[in-house]
């Protein structure tokens, strides 16, 4: 016998037209509303406390470009680069010392940078500025020779207080990047005749610039911030400057106010500077090079136009 075969009945592996489309509901994240929440209004109390108080803020539109603080603006700049050169080319200095074999100046090194790691910077520069009191004279032989009064001015205390104080850091930093390249490459560079100091030039220091620009970027930052001590030695930086305009004129806290945003205009200039820099060394350890803020900003908006767009078409 035959079983009955009922033709109506399509095969029964006869495919399906295809899976559901999955409906993708994202998960909501309260917290993160709560805290927006929290943030703004805690911004907006701080607004609310300083809109209440006795501030006259057209004040510092008026003297943001005064003449006074553009010259204490360019002071702090010449003192932030040039107390720089003398951290970074002491710092390489000291890093090279502090990795040699030879005891003695390894043992200098190590002292200069405990020294002046340890004291903070404002005594140093108070101890740079009252040296007066101890040594009458600075006598240089036939090179020179004058009151020491004369000799360490608000400048010169100010340049060598920040910059060997920095020299301290910097050295760390440097022995830091010199460390991070690997030893057969050194090994390497000697087996092919190379002498140590072009080993260094060519082989070691542009590899190690990767690990000393981000932090030298920081320091950078850091000294620029830095140079408000030296208002203490008499010296007409940017905050010197800011708070004789504030007593003569009367409004000594817009002034400090007027200091802080020309800090913050100055410090995003010098980082937008380190992004690049670091960028450019990072060419030969990444694939790909990271994003610059103007390549965020574009691929941001086309993706805001592509939701749009796309929330139109639903």
């Amino acid at each position: 016998m035959t079983a009955d075969i009922d033709k109506t009945d399509g095969p029964a592996d006869t495919p399906s037209a295809g899976p559901e489309a999955i409906k993708a509901i994202p998960v909501r994240h309260y917290g993160r509303y709560v805290s927006a929440v929290i943030a703004i209004a805690a911004l907006g109390g701080v607004i609310y406390a300083f809109s209440q108080g006795r501030i006259n803020w057209g004040a510092i539109p008026d003297y943001f470009f005064n003449d006074r603080i553009l010259s204490g603006v360019g002071k702090t700049l010449l003192l932030t680069v040039l107390c720089m050169i003398i951290g970074v080319v002491g710092g390489i200095l000291l890093a090279v010392m502090r990795l040699s074999k030879n005891p003695v100046t390894s043992s200098i090194a190590w002292f200069y940078i405990w020294f002046f790691r340890g004291t903070p910077v404002l005594v140093q520069l108070i101890v740079w500025f009252n040296l007066g009191l101890v040594f009458e004279y600075i006598n240089l032989g036939p090179i020179y020779k004058d009151e020491w009064s004369q000799f360490m001015t608000p400048f010169l205390t100010a340049l060598l207080g920040l910059g060997l104080n920095e020299a301290a850091y910097m050295a760390e930093i440097c022995r830091a990047g010199l460390l991070s390249v690997d030893e057969g490459q050194t090994e390497a560079s000697q087996a092919l005749g190379m002498s140590h100091g072009k080993t260094l030039r060519r082989i070691v220091v542009p590899q190690a610039m990767r690990v000393i620009v981000p932090p030298t970027g920081n320091e950078v930052i850091n000294m620029l911030k830095t140079t408000s001590l030296v208002s203490v030695v008499q010296y007409s930086e940017l905050l010197r400057v800011a708070q004789d305009i504030g007593q003569t004129s009367g409004a000594p806290a817009e002034m400090l106010f007027l200091a802080a945003a020309w800090y913050l205009v100055l410090t995003s200039v010098f980082s937008v500077g380190q992004y690049y820099l670091e960028r450019y060394y990072a060419r030969g350890s990444s694939r790909s090079l990271p994003a610059t803020p103007f390549q965020k900003i574009r691929a941001n908006l086309l993706s805001l136009s592509n939701r749009s767009s796309a929330g139109g078409t639903a």
